[in-house]
């Protein structure tokens, strides 16, 4: 059956429009062929099918080769690989940001007792945590040389209460040399993002301070883990959440949380280490909700950008929600 040069134009449009793929404008030297309505069969092998529309090859015929085109770019692994690699990011920042806040805790124990941990007690209390923490040495040594720099002044924490999407409360930790630098770049960050600001104690009652140890769900059995957590005095094991997009294929990213109490704190991780479970610790505390909220899918999105927004600010050293993943 022949084709018009207007019939196979017509085509061309409307499967641009109906397509995120690439425009391909009928030229005199090629034949722009469906390979659907040419062959009148369809393949597994040369259509597939994402989110109940199914997706067809074209072929470009030149003088000398056919060549397949994509409408557009398969969507191979789609939002799960999107949701693995955003939760290494989320890591990589968590880590970054807990060298920072040790950084700047140093510098502050250093301007208040010097720089000799065996006179400085606070100082020596921080080399500990480090060794806890398994943070390199050199975060300490260079933040101590750095507290003796001329101008550098001595950092301060600050909690910043905030509204978000859906009821939810966000609560956002700074340590900071300069008060009125961070409270600005946190009020900006929140009226762009459309949260609000909220006054002081609106929300942190909200929360529990805690030790937490992170494990990774690959890295222990489920029963196992109760087992010696409860029996080590862990006040609770928060199991994560499992959604559609949580696979075999990317459990390893799923972690449960061993909450405990400061004092008991070491009491875990000794336990853990003896029973030869891999984890991770918190970064000195963590925040938890006591009553996890839950909000739809789009103010769900809504808090994420901005709690990521706010981490990104270089004052800020932890954000926590009560909102349910």
């Amino acid at each position: 059956m022949a084709y018009s040069s207007s019939s196979v134009r017509a085509f061309s449009s409307l499967l641009y429009r109906f397509s995120n793929g690439v425009y391909l404008k009928p030229h005199r030297s090629c034949t722009l062929k469906s390979a659907l309505l040419l062959s009148g069969k369809i393949s597994s092998s040369s259509c597939y099918s994402s989110s109940d529309k199914w997706v067809f090859p074209l072929e470009l015929q030149s003088c000398n080769s056919v060549r397949k085109i994509w409408t557009f770019s398969p969507l191979c692994m789609g939002r799960r690989s999107s949701k693995i690699a955003g939760r290494k990011t989320a890591q990589d920042l968590k880590k970054a940001k807990l060298y920072s806040k040790i950084g700047k805790e140093v510098v502050s124990a250093v301007k208040k007792g010097g720089p000799s941990p065996i006179s400085n007690t606070a100082l020596a209390a921080l080399i500990e945590k480090v060794k806890e923490l398994d943070i390199p040495k050199d975060i300490v040594e260079r933040n101590i040389k750095r507290a003796s720099e001329k101008g550098q002044e001595a950092f301060m924490e600050k909690i910043y209460e905030v509204y978000g999407y859906g009821g939810v409360g966000i609560i956002v930790e700074v340590l900071t040399d300069k008060v009125n630098r961070s409270v600005a770049a946190v009020r900006e960050v929140v009226k762009d993002c459309g949260g609000k600001m909220a006054d002081s104690g609106s929300i942190m009652f909200k929360f529990r301070r805690a030790r937490v140890a992170n494990i990774k769900v690959t890295d222990v059995d489920r029963d196992q883990l109760l087992t010696i957590a409860l029996d080590a005095g862990a006040e609770d094991i928060i199991e994560p959440s499992m959604d559609d997009y949580d696979t075999e294929a990317n459990s390893s990213e799923r972690v449960y949380k061993v909450v405990s109490s400061a004092d008991n704190y070491p009491v875990i991780l000794s336990k853990l280490q003896e029973e030869g479970i891999k984890f991770e610790p918190d970064n000195g505390s963590e925040l938890l909700p006591i009553t996890p909220i839950e909000v739809d899918d789009e103010a769900m999105d809504l808090n994420k950008e901005l709690m990521s927004k706010l981490l990104e600010l270089d004052d800020v050293d932890a954000v926590y929600t009560d909102q349910k993943y």
